[in-house]
């Protein structure tokens, strides 16, 4: 319960739980909205690209802002800024203004606000729960996340779309005021202590030398970087392969929307056994088990159109990113400087999810060239791969670095009722 974590946590539980819906409906509507403008899958793919380029461009200078402002006030702005851009797009379609090339810069405008969003929510979590319950509090905040971003929010874009474009832009722009108003209740100081006399290049080469001098979270980075790449270039064209008269799957828009309802199921358990898992297996092989369920969710469909096999491969990769993202994120957040935390999830996202949209490109030139089933079981061969990495991340070494981490700097400046 998130009770058991404090009063704070709650808070910060519930507007993390909104905003997540609001992206789930969003990142549903834009592909299913797209392909009423277009059927290129270099179009469509370019979405994507459009979408996730910001964490490429300008993960590094979230970082650094994450670590000189208040993090709950970048919050409240990030969140602020996406209700709004949605909100002209949701204009302009209801005048007929809408279009492909609308869509990409809506895209490319909320992912820039997505990156200081979810760079300064991870790196306040510290700031609200003691270090020795990371793992719970990671694990709960997860399963709030999944349930909304992919198990509620999929669906009811479905849904929405079908209703009309306005009607699913609205809706996410809605959810994100929301998500402000909660957050305004969350009170506390959440800096850093910065100084602000350095500038932000030098805040941001600091952030990049600790990663990159760290070999577990260098390598760890690395690991994300590459199954994220498969993964954008497989999810990019999804849509494709699954909805319409003329796909192998022929879905209609809700039954997409459904069918990716079935990776939220697996996550939402996935992050309420991590902790269980990780205390069974230990931390190393419960990560080399989730590196063989991301295998299995991103080639299946290379094999088969069956949505019920797609379905039940989705729910396993699912419970096992999930259980990866508890058990890493936790061990980054224990063994960061509280001051660098900001800068090092930023260096660490710009490895791990800079290689989106270059996963999202190639998944449509492939496309283009080879067709939709080719793409997903090369994706599954280079997911595969991850397991070298494993050679690197040990539980010696992963134990290792948290005994040698800076002592922590506490929670956050108000008690935790």
């Amino acid at each position: 319960m998130t009770s058991s974590l404090g009063a704070s946590y709650a808070k910060l539980w519930a507007s993390s739980a909104l905003s997540n819906l609001a992206d789930g409906v969003m990142k549903v509507a834009l592909p299913l909205v797209a392909i009423r403008f277009t059927d290129s899958p270099t179009l469509i793919a370019g979405l994507t690209f459009a979408f996730t380029l910001p964490w490429l461009l300008f993960a590094l200078t979230a970082g650094a802002l994450a670590d000189r402002f208040d993090r709950r006030k970048l919050m409240l702005v990030a969140n602020t800024a996406r209700a709004g851009f949605l909100a002209i797009l949701t204009v302009a379609t209801v005048f007929g203004a809408g279009s492909i090339w609308a869509l990409y810069i809506a895209a490319v405008l909320i992912g820039v606000a997505e990156t200081i969003y979810d760079t300064s929510a991870q790196s306040i979590l510290p700031q609200v729960v003691d270090s020795a319950v990371l793992s719970r509090a990671n694990g709960r905040l997860y399963a709030a996340e999944l349930t909304a971003n992919q198990f509620v929010g999929p669906p009811l874009g479905g849904v929405l779309v079908a209703a009309g474009a306005a009607v699913a832009f609205g809706a996410p722009a809605a959810l994100w005021v929301l998500a402000i108003l909660v957050l305004l209740v969350l009170r506390g100081s959440f800096t850093t202590g910065h100084s602000r006399t350095t500038t932000v290049r030098a805040d941001i080469a600091e952030g990049l030398r600790f990663l990159w001098s760290n070999r577990l979270l260098r390598a760890l980075a690395i690991m994300v970087g590459v199954f994220n790449l498969a993964g954008s270039a497989t999810w990019t064209i999804l849509v494709l392969y699954a909805v319409g008269p003329n796909s192998a799957m022929r879905l209609t828009d809700p039954g997409y929307g459904l069918l990716l309802t079935a990776s939220a199921v697996g996550s939402v358990a996935g992050s309420l056994i991590a902790e269980r898992v990780e205390g069974v297996l230990g931390r190393a092989r419960a990560l080399v088990l989730t590196i063989f369920g991301g295998v299995i969710s991103v080639a299946t469909p290379a094999f088969t159109s069956n949505p019920w096999v797609i379905g039940a491969a989705f729910l396993i990769g699912g419970v096992t990113v999930s259980v990866w993202n508890v058990i890493t994120v936790s061990l980054r957040q224990r063994i960061t400087p509280h001051r660098l935390l900001g800068r090092v999830n930023s260096a660490y996202r710009l490895v791990a999810w800079g290689t989106m949209p270059l996963g999202a490109a190639a998944g449509g030139i492939l496309a283009q060239v080879l067709g939709l089933q080719p793409v997903f079981a090369i994706m599954g061969a280079v997911t595969l791969t991850l397991l070298i990495g494993m050679f690197w991340v040990t539980d010696k070494r992963m134990a290792e670095a948290e005994r040698s981490a800076e002592p922590a700097s506490g929670a956050a400046s108000q008690p935790n009722a």
